[in-house]
């Protein structure tokens, strides 16, 4: 049973990859009723569809977008339906007769969103790109890294998802908000370079303050301050130290040994001060400093991997991680203390529920539409 605070709502889903259906299983994941249109056969670029877990939570419908039949079919769901989410390059859909202005025109209500990395216009609108690249245009790529080295990719988390998908949700359930007030919905056009851009509104900010160098690892939140970095354990794992506030730092030097031994961090020599860190905190291993640090605020905390996460007490005590169908998963986020969100179904095989979720959304003559 459905029931979190976005149940009742319907979507269409253009199948796609990456962020787009990043987007689509989090709506589903609060609740929305998702419809997802995959190509006749298709399967996931990497692995088995059941551990596609970014298909997860709705149904899907197999359509061939490049028959007429196919394209009234998604018409007649956009119809039918609050949100329509799409991840092509721009153009692809006006072409295939299921844009913004056909769709809009079937149901003026419906909000359209469209998932890409450089946006909807502008010089590179039409070209491919992957999120590294979106990531490195606007600033941020550059500032991840350690001093003198090359700057670092962080996964596909702050462009594809943080820069992407997580904006597309904003601007989705904003405009719906707002269509629901005025009765006419609108486009929104989720850019990851825009996303990712705004996501270092606080750095940028500082740079212009004063207060950040456009340089790596040099600052204190990229690895440039001792008191807020990673540290080698001596069983080679490791240990995450964020003691950004004096009174922590207290705590952490307190717990480290060092309360007698360590100079004061505001004329301290940044180096020296890693490298006396650096030391102590290769004398034990990393779930020994576990156990030495517990029930303090020194805002340190021990690098798992993604099996270990699963089984850390607080994780394990929030059931940040869900075992369903018999794989383990993040649960859904946010919490909502009334209309609590659930893992309603597992991923779906293309065009597994195609009949049964046409007939839901009141599409009866499925048969016709599909010969």
């Amino acid at each position: 049973m459905t029931t979190g605070p976005l149940s009742g709502l319907r979507v269409v889903e253009l199948a796609g990859i990456g962020p787009g259906p990043f987007a689509a299983m989090l709506l589903a994941d609060l609740g929305a009723d998702v419809v997802r249109v995959d190509r006749p056969g298709a399967r996931p670029l990497v692995g088995d569809p059941e551990h596609d877990l970014l298909a997860r939570g709705r149904r899907s419908v197999a359509v061939d977008l490049k028959h007429p039949d196919g394209v009234e079919l998604v018409r007649r769901l956009a119809e039918r339906a609050d949100v329509l989410l799409e991840g092509f390059r721009p153009g692809v859909t006006e072409r295939l007769g299921i844009g913004p202005e056909e769709c809009l025109a079937r149901n003026p209500r419906l909000v359209y969103g469209r998932m890409t990395g450089w946006g909807q216009d502008g010089p590179l609108a039409t070209t491919a790109g992957h999120d590294v690249g979106y990531v490195a245009v606007t600033g941020v790529l550059h500032a991840i890294g350690r001093a003198g080295g090359p700057p670092q990719v962080p996964l596909n988390l702050v462009g594809d998802f943080g820069g992407g998908a997580m904006y597309l949700v904003v601007g989705v359930l904003a405009a719906l908000l707002e269509a629901r007030a005025g009765g006419r919905g609108q486009v929104v056009d989720a850019a990851i370079v825009d996303g990712t851009a705004h996501l270092a509104t606080m750095v940028v900010g500082m740079l212009a303050g004063g207060t950040w160098q456009d340089t790596r690892g040099v600052n204190l939140l990229d690895s440039g301050a001792p008191w807020y970095d990673v540290y080698e354990t001596a069983d080679g794992r490791h240990l995450a130290v964020g003691a950004l506030e004096p009174h922590f730092y207290a705590q952490l030097l307190d717990r480290l040994g060092l309360t007698d031994v360590a100079p004061d961090r505001a004329g301290a020599d940044p180096e020296a001060l890693r490298g006396l860190l650096a030391g102590t905190i290769r004398q034990r291993t990393r779930d020994e400093w576990v156990t030495v640090f517990e029930g303090s605020d020194a805002c340190v905390a021990p690098v798992l991997s993604f099996a270990e996460a699963r089984e850390h007490p607080h994780l394990a005590a929030r059931q940040t991680y869900l075992e369903r169908d018999g794989v383990v998963q993040p649960a859904p986020a946010p919490r909502f203390s009334r209309t609590p969100a659930t893992l309603v179904r597992p991923p779906a095989r293309a065009g597994e529920h195609t009949r049964a979720a046409l007939a839901d959304w009141g599409i009866d003559d499925v048969d016709a539409l599909l010969a």
